[in-house]
């Protein structure tokens, strides 16, 4: 487990100090993951007793970060952080105008009721002149992004064994090791199970201590120091569904990057791995409604859909039942007249009123000699209701295994 998955894991249990020693030791490599800084800064709020100086410094760096890349939920959660922080400072005007911006960028933020609250206890009485009430701050801070510690230990490092750093040793000290594929030809791949969605950025020469890599519910993005001098950029955002961020894992290798994202809903089949629409608000998940995207994508598939193929013994290929049961199921019409007999033999009246694919199979069973019947009563109870077969001859041959419809998988209970 790496730094920052001891500080998440320390942070959720509560062990504020230990998350703020973890991320630190994250940071220390990972100089620009605003997600780190984020999280430290909660931390320190929660610690005891709180810091909120140090809180605030690092929500200002969180923001100034993602405000850089453009991540609408990266900048929101640092703002937020940014409000509280300034609360604790006791610095209630800018707290309340950084909050009036999270609102903003996303007015279903649920906390906001409860801070507006605490503001009003806090600014009644005080008047405009009051230093605690005046607004200072600007949106996006400038602040200065602290540069990552790993460079300093090698610097140390090369100085313990008095070695004169030269030219080119300086230049390979930030540029990455091994032969880099160009930005122009790096590309990406993806596919999917039931679990996971599975991402691999073809890259080679990815130098791992200086990779910076953030997983958030809706987004995805990689950042790393090419050999020209710049930084290559890669990001997904909005992802097509949630995932469970600290459940997902990336690795770096030789030839690529791979990004395992465990689905926060198991069993969702993505149609892309992006979505062209905005992250819907929490309320979507809450009423148990899905995603708009998702809706048009079931219905678009279904529209697509003549009826469903069953599976079948049958040498001609799969046949509609539902057709089938429909056509068979109808009421002859009678042409005899009133008090005369004939007309139908009432073997289907005793299956009226009823699911007519159920009656349909009911009447076929009725009717069927003895040898179908075996095989009808074999092949369904045998495939866990998968499959009906009326030869004998193959059925009789062996076991009948499952054969779940095209896209589904069977499952032992």
């Amino acid at each position: 487990m790496d730094q920052a998955a001891k500080g998440a894991a320390a942070l959720n249990s509560k062990e504020f100090s230990a998350a703020v020693s973890h991320y630190t030791d994250a940071i220390a490599v990972h100089s620009e993951a605003v997600d780190y800084y984020i999280k430290r800064s909660t931390a320190y709020t929660r610690i005891s007793p709180p810091d909120h100086q140090a809180a605030l410094s690092d929500a200002e760096i969180a923001l100034s970060l993602a405000s850089k890349r453009g991540k609408r939920e990266l900048i929101i959660q640092a703002q937020l952080r940014r409000a509280i922080a300034l609360f604790g400072n006791e610095r209630y005007g800018d707290s309340r105008q950084c909050f009036e911006w999270v609102q903003q960028m996303d007015d279903k933020e649920k906390s906001l009721k409860i801070w507006e609250m605490k503001l009003e206890a806090k600014l009644k009485g005080m008047g405009e002149e009051d230093e605690k009430a005046t607004v200072t701050v600007k949106q996006y801070p400038d602040v200065e992004v602290p540069v990552a510690q790993i460079a300093e230990k090698k610097v140390s490092s090369t100085a313990a064994e008095k070695v004169k750093p030269t030219a080119s040793t300086a230049e390979q000290a930030t540029a990455p090791a091994g032969v880099q594929t160009p930005a122009s030809k790096i590309r990406h791949e993806w596919y999917q199970t039931h679990d996971t969605v599975v991402i691999s950025l073809f890259a080679k020469g990815v130098p791992k201590d200086t990779a910076t890599i953030e997983m958030q519910e809706r987004s995805l993005a990689i950042s790393f120091p090419l050999a020209t001098g710049s930084d290559y950029d890669f990001s997904l955002d909005p992802l097509f569904g949630k995932i469970d961020a600290p459940g997902s894992t990336a690795k770096v290798m030789s030839t690529k990057v791979e990004f395992t994202l465990k689905k926060r809903r198991a069993g969702e089949m993505w149609p892309n791995l992006e979505s062209h629409l905005p992250v819907p608000d929490m309320t979507t998940e809450e009423s148990g409604s899905a995603p708009e995207e998702i809706k048009r994508a079931v219905l678009a598939e279904q529209s697509t859909n003549t009826g469903p193929s069953y599976p079948t013994s049958s040498k001609s290929g799969p046949k509609d039942w539902d057709k089938v049961a429909s056509e068979l199921t109808k009421k002859p019409k009678k042409d005899t007249k009133e008090g005369e007999a004939g007309g139908d033999d009432g073997v289907d009246d005793d299956f009226e009123g009823g699911d007519p694919v159920n009656g349909f199979f009911q009447s076929l069973y009725s009717r069927a000699d003895p040898d179908t019947r075996r095989a009808m009563m074999k092949s369904y109870q045998e495939s866990n209701g998968t499959a009906l077969s009326t030869n004998w001859s193959e059925v009789g041959k062996g076991k009948v295994e499952t054969q779940p419809p095209e896209g589904m998988e069977a499952k032992r209970w």
